[in-house]
C-alpha cells in the first residue's frame, strides 16, 4: 500500500448540502431528484453534473450514499459530492459508503450530517489508476445486478401482458369473431371461443366468486425470542415478502427459530396473498406471490398473509390466480371491508366474494407452459443477484481498506461467477 496516500476527506471529495424542491414546484422532465434515500423524483433542470454522489444528511437516512448516473438535482436531505478532486467518481461512492458515516452525527437531538464536521476525517486511499481497476471491478457487479433487476421487470411485464390479453381483454376470443389474422401458434389459437356471449366473455367461459375455486388458510403470528433476521431456523414469510402490484420482494425475508406447526408451511410454487395493509397509502390487500424456490423446501407464512390453494375440481392454478389476483376489484374489496382503524384486514369470507371469470382448464396450463419459465427465469435471475451482492459486499470494505489487493478480488469473483 506504499502506494496509497493520506488526505482528509473533504479534499478527497468536497461535499455540499442539496438544494430545496418543494413538490409544487417541480415541472414535467427526466432529471432524477436525490433525496435522503436515492431517487424520490423527477424535475424538468438540474444543478450537478451526474454521475454523482450523494448522503443522506439526517433522521434515518443519515450516511445513506446514493450513486446516480445522469444529471441530477440534489435535495437538501442531502449532501451531494460538487468537487471529486480527480477522483474516481464511482470509486469515491464505493468508498464512501465504508466509512459509516452514520456514527459522524453532528450532535444534534435530531440526527444530522455537518460537511464542516466530516471534512477533515483523515482517510487513506489508492491513487487515481488503481481507483479506476477497483471502481471497474465493483462497478460491472452492481451493473449485472441491475441488469439482473430490469430482466425480472420485463419478464414479468410479458406474463403480465399475456393475462391481460387473454384473460381481461379477451383479444383472442375478439379477434377470432372479428375475423382477423391468428396471431399465436395454431395449437393455441384453437383453445379460444370464437365469440362473445351476451355477458361479452368467451362463450362457455362461466363467472363465479373466487370462493368457488380456491381455499385460503391464514398464517400464524409468530413473535418473540424465535423471530429473528439471522439466516437460522425456518424462513418465516410476511408482507415483506409481497410486492404492491404482485411479484415477489427480495429483501425483508425473516427466520423463526421457535416452535411451529407443520401444518402452517408454504413450499416452493404455493400461492401467498397479503391480508393486510402497509399503511394507510400502502395498501397491499390481496396483492400476491409465487414462493420462490431459493427460500427452501418449506417456509412459515405469517398471520399477515393467506395460503391459497386452487380446489381440485378448479381449472384455475396457482399461476393463473397469482396473475389474476392483480386485477382491479382488489380495491373495492379493501373499501368494503375497511374497518376505520390502524390496520385494514381482509377477512377469508371477503376474500372469497370477488368473481373471477373462469377460462376452462386447456387455456390456463397454456398460459401456465407460457409463465412458468419466465417465473422461473426470474428466480435465476434473482439468486444471481443475491450471489453477486454477496461477493461486492464481502470485496468492498477489503478493497477500500487494502486488506486485499486487486488482483485477490478478481480471482474471488471469478470463483463467484
Amino acid at each position: 500500500m506504499s502506494d496509497w496516500v493520506t488526505t482528509s476527506l473533504g479534499e478527497f471529495a468536497t461535499l455540499q448540502r442539496g438544494h430545496d424542491l418543494p413538490e409544487h414546484s417541480r415541472h414535467t422532465g427526466d432529471v432524477p431528484v436525490i433525496g435522503s434515500f436515492g431517487i424520490t423524483g423527477t424535475h424538468s433542470e438540474w444543478v450537478s453534473q451526474g454521475p454523482g454522489v450523494t448522503v443522506g444528511r439526517s433522521g434515518a437516512s443519515i450516511g445513506v450514499v446514493s450513486y446516480v448516473e445522469r444529471d441530477y438535482w440534489p435535495l437538501n436531505t442531502c449532501l451531494y459530492v460538487t468537487d471529486f478532486h480527480g477522483n474516481n467518481r464511482r470509486f469515491v461512492y464505493y468508498f464512501l459508503k465504508t466509512l459509516n458515516l452514520a456514527n459522524f452525527n453532528s450532535g444534534s437531538a435530531q440526527p444530522s450530517l455537518n460537511r464542516n464536521y466530516i471534512h477533515p476525517i483523515s482517510i487513506h486511499v489508492p491513487r487515481r489508476t488503481e481507483q479506476d481497476d477497483i471502481a471497474a471491478l465493483l462497478g460491472a457487479l452492481d451493473d449485472k445486478i441491475e441488469l439482473n433487476h430490469r430482466t425480472n421487470e420485463t419478464l414479468e411485464a410479458l406474463a403480465r401482458a399475456i393475462f391481460k390479453d387473454w384473460f381481461v381483454d379477451f383479444g383472442p376470443t375478439r379477434d377470432k369473431a372479428d375475423g382477423r389474422a391468428p396471431y399465436l401458434a395454431p395449437a393455441l389459437w384453437s383453445l379460444f371461443p370464437d365469440r362473445l356471449d351476451a355477458e361479452g366473455k368467451p362463450e362457455g367461459w362461466t363467472r363465479e366468486r373466487i370462493g368457488e375455486h380456491v381455499k385460503a388458510a391464514k398464517g400464524l403470528s409468530y413473535k418473540g425470542s424465535g423471530l429473528t433476521t439471522a439466516d437460522s431456523g425456518m424462513p418465516l414469510h410476511n408482507l415483506n415478502s409481497v410486492l404492491e402490484g404482485g411479484g415477489y420482494k427480495t429483501d425483508g425475508l425473516k427466520f423463526y427459530a421457535g416452535d411451529y406447526k407443520p401444518k402452517h408451511t408454504v413450499r416452493p410454487g404455493d400461492l401467498i396473498v397479503a391480508n393486510t395493509e402497509q399503511g394507510f397509502d400502502h395498501l397491499l390487500i390481496g396483492y400476491s406471490a409465487i414462493v420462490p424456490r431459493w427460500t427452501g423446501k418449506e417456509a412459515l407464512f405469517s398471520h399477515h398473509l393467506y395460503r391459497v390453494e386452487p380446489l381440485s375440481v378448479s381449472p384455475v392454478s396457482r399461476i393463473w390466480l397469482h396473475f389474476a389476483l392483480s386485477a382491479s376489484w382488489i380495491g373495492d374489496v379493501v373499501r368494503r371491508f375497511s374497518n376505520g382503524t390502524t390496520v385494514n384486514m381482509l377477512p377469508a369470507d371477503a376474500f372469497a366474494l370477488p368473481e373471477i371469470t373462469v377460462p376452462n382448464k386447456e387455456i390456463v396450463r397454456a398460459f401456465d407452459g407460457l409463465a412458468e419459465p419466465l417465473l422461473s427465469r426470474q428466480e435465476d435471475s434473482f439468486c444471481e443477484s443475491q450471489t453477486l451482492a454477496q461477493t461486492r459486499d464481502l470485496l468492498l470494505p477489503k478493497l477500500m481498506s487494502g486488506e486485499i489487493r486487486l488482483r485477490d478480488a478478481e480471482r474471488m469473483v471469478e470463483d463467484a461467477a
